[in-house]
């Protein structure tokens, strides 16, 4: 199962965060594969330069890397064609009125088609009930998490959950 772990732009600036990536992956023995580094725009914005080379590493390592909360701030399109990053996460706040407002579905469905355009996997969040995951299903959109999959679960809790889930061979769980 793949893990998502969010990176505060701090911390991704830090000049040892790829050493901290790999003592932590050998350490533990964790399979970079199933690793996903969130980062927000405002983690890049200073430094492209340093950001796109500490990028290209962590996919060398292996590490998958999402733009998180697409769409919420200063976003450019820019950052989608020169950054190396395997999934684009669309914010909630274009997500939760999408079954309603024709506007939000408009920007969900064309955010979806450039993304896979760009070859890079869609990611919804904030998705809190079952119109809205029929609709990012019919638009393509390939990954979803929210309350409608799950509220927030101590460690334990989710452990027992994943382990009575009977998951399809491709099927993509985000907690």
């Amino acid at each position: 199962m793949k893990v998502a772990v969010n990176i505060s732009p701090l911390h991704f600036r830090l000049p040892h965060f790829l050493n901290v990536v790999d003592r932590i992956l050998k350490k533990t023995g964790f399979d970079p594969s199933l690793l996903e580094i969130e980062i927000t725009e405002n983690s890049f914005i200073d430094n492209i330069e340093d950001c796109i080379s500490c990028l290209k590493i962590l996919r060398e390592m292996n590490v998958s890397i999402s733009i998180d909360d697409f769409g919420k701030g200063y976003s450019s399109l820019n950052y989608l064609r020169i950054f190396p990053i395997n999934y684009l996460k669309i914010d909630r706040t274009f997500i939760q009125e999408a079954a309603q407002n024709l506007g939000d579905i408009t920007i969900v469905k064309t955010i979806i088609y450039l993304a896979h355009e760009l070859n890079l996997k869609v990611v919804a969040e904030g998705v809190e009930g079952r119109e809205v995951m029929n609709l990012l299903m019919e638009l393509g959109c390939d990954e979803a998490q929210g309350f409608y999959i799950s509220k927030p679960l101590p460690r334990g809790e989710f452990e027992k959950l994943v382990s009575q889930m009977n998951y399809p061979a491709n099927y993509q769980y985000q907690h």
